[in-house]
């Protein structure tokens, strides 16, 4: 019987291999609160990456890119804002980077360390990281396990030089200047 997962130090992990993610069952979203209160979701639709789970989980890698014209909050007009120079900026910077610089193991979950780069600004943050499970290929290929993720993070979208905003007549601004980033991440053994 084949396994597709590992324990290290009490804890259950995917086997080493390189793994590229699978954008059609993946999903990378955000929220940000309107008005102080309410809460504006939005996803990307057009991603890649590779995941590289090492021997020693600890030297594992992680590598996304982001294409940031595929922002989707289910509004056309604020999918074109966000696109503007505005916001993302996308004629200049049509991508969005995460590259891992370290992990480590945190009481409940992995912590991802890297340097996520929005408009030419790279800044590090710390993915809050699960493995969610590993099983064979569907189409019984056993050559290619697949494996889940998910993270989340929050960042200071100010630190990007994302910094468009309204003051409000009852105090306040239209939007908050943290974002909380949701990663759901099934990737495949290459």
């Amino acid at each position: 019987m084949t396994t597709f997962t590992r324990t290290v130090d009490g804890r259950q992990l995917p086997v080493p291999g390189t793994y590229a993610i699978d954008p059609m069952h993946s999903s990378v979203a955000f929220q940000v609160k309107h008005l102080g209160f309410s809460k504006v979701r939005g996803r990307f639709t057009d991603f890649d990456g590779t995941i590289v789970v090492a021997e020693e989980p600890l030297h594992s890698a992680v590598e996304v890119t982001v294409q940031a014209d595929s922002v989707d909050t289910a509004q056309a007009q604020r999918d074109a804002h966000l696109r503007s120079t505005d916001f993302f900026g996308v004629e200049d910077h049509p991508t969005f980077t995460f590259s891992s610089t370290g992990v480590e193991f945190g009481e409940e979950s992995l912590q991802v360390h890297g340097d996520l780069t929005i408009r030419g600004e790279s800044r590090p943050v710390v993915l809050d990281a699960t493995f969610d499970g590993a099983c064979p290929d569907p189409m019984g290929d056993a050559t290619r396990p697949r494996i889940g993720f998910s993270a989340t993070t929050t960042i200071d979208r100010y630190e990007f030089g994302i910094t468009f905003n309204q003051p409000m007549e009852t105090g306040g601004l239209l939007l908050s200047k943290l974002i909380r980033v949701e990663l759901d991440v099934q990737a495949v053994r290459r």
